[in-house]
């Protein structure tokens, strides 16, 4: 039978030590010893441990040099590495964090401090690891949904960026506004269960059409589903409400002014900027200046007054996106 338990390189020049971890920690974990930092560096790689616990006072490489090697390989940069060191100098733990590393333990190590250290540790592993196979399926479902639209991969590249500089002049954080950068391009996530008579037709739409049209936002969130993680909640946020307008005008639920959350009103200016500067198959590319009039006249409108006037300011950092993530 597979043992799927937490693989831990434990890495120490003194025997002694490495014994006294190894009771410590081999009943609830696979382990991997080094005895040198040469050997530690060449388990890292080949062995992809889950986390390191790494001596500082080692002859040759240091768990210093270790660490400094570890995180500047990209095979190997991402495993946690906690410090096991007789060094507890305050200069000595401000070096350990600058280089990469995680955590401190004292020598002698205490086996209640060691366990709930490393617990704590790879809890968090597995919750960035969560969160990134989350991220992964939000952009994999955000390039299923180009394959049901007119719209090239890069539209959805260009209005997350564009969405995500008007967040930051908004005053959203960066840890927030990279999010928004994240779920924009689920907007329209939910057109891949439109009828494809619909969504690739040529010309205009029929009323009837249009309607069915209109229901691409709720299935946006039916798709994405019940999941409570933050990603996946603000993707559907941003799903159902692009196309609220801030008049109340817009659908699915005509909301109106601030009762649309600020995520979907940013999403709304930055998928229509784009969606006119660029060429379609059934329509040319607007200019800038034909672009911003009309958005200028659209503010108080489809789009909040506020978000009209940072996109006027921050236009320059807009257009070198536009420049930088252009159709092939």
């Amino acid at each position: 039978m597979q043992d799927n338990r937490p693989l831990i390189l434990v890495v120490d020049d003194e025997p002694a030590n490495l014994r006294v971890l190894k009771q410590i920690l081999h009943q609830d974990y696979r382990l991997v010893f080094a005895k040198s930092g040469e050997e530690a560096l060449r388990l890292a790689v080949s062995k992809q441990p889950n986390l390191i616990l790494l001596d500082i006072m080692m002859p040759d490489l240091t768990g210093f040099d270790v660490c400094k090697q570890l995180k500047e390989a990209e095979l190997t940069r991402k495993i946690p590495v906690i410090f096991v060191t007789a060094l507890n100098h305050e200069t000595d733990e401000t070096q350990g964090f600058e280089i990469g590393a995680v955590d401190y333990i004292t020598k002698p190590v205490s086996s209640a401090v060691v366990r709930a250290r490393v617990a704590t540790h790879l809890s968090l592993v597995n919750a960035e690891e969560l969160k990134e196979t989350r991220l992964q399926i939000i952009q994999r479902l955000g390039r299923a949904s180009e394959f049901k639209d007119n719209e090239t991969g890069m539209h959805v590249v260009r209005m997350s960026h564009y969405s995500k500089i008007i967040a930051l002049a908004y005053g959203f954080s960066e840890a927030n506004a990279d999010m928004l950068l994240h779920t924009a391009p689920m907007h329209d996530v939910g057109k891949i269960g439109i009828p494809d008579h619909i969504m690739l037709k040529p010309g205009k739409l029929t009323d009837e059409e249009f309607t069915i049209m209109k229901t691409h936002p709720q299935i946006g969130v039916e798709i994405l589903g019940e999941d409570d993680s933050e990603l996946i909640s603000l993707a559907k946020v941003v799903a159902l409400t692009h196309h609220e307008k801030w008049d109340g005008s817009g659908y699915p639920n005509g909301l109106k002014g601030e009762d649309i959350p600020i995520e979907g009103r940013i999403v709304a200016l930055a998928d229509v900027f784009d969606a006119l500067t660029s060429k379609r198959p059934y329509k040319d590319a607007w200019s800038i200046d034909e672009t911003m009039s009309f958005i200028r006249e659209q503010k108080g409108k489809h789009f909040e007054p506020k978000l009209v006037e940072l996109l006027d300011q921050e236009l320059d950092k807009v257009l070198a996106i536009k420049q930088q993530y252009q159709d092939e």
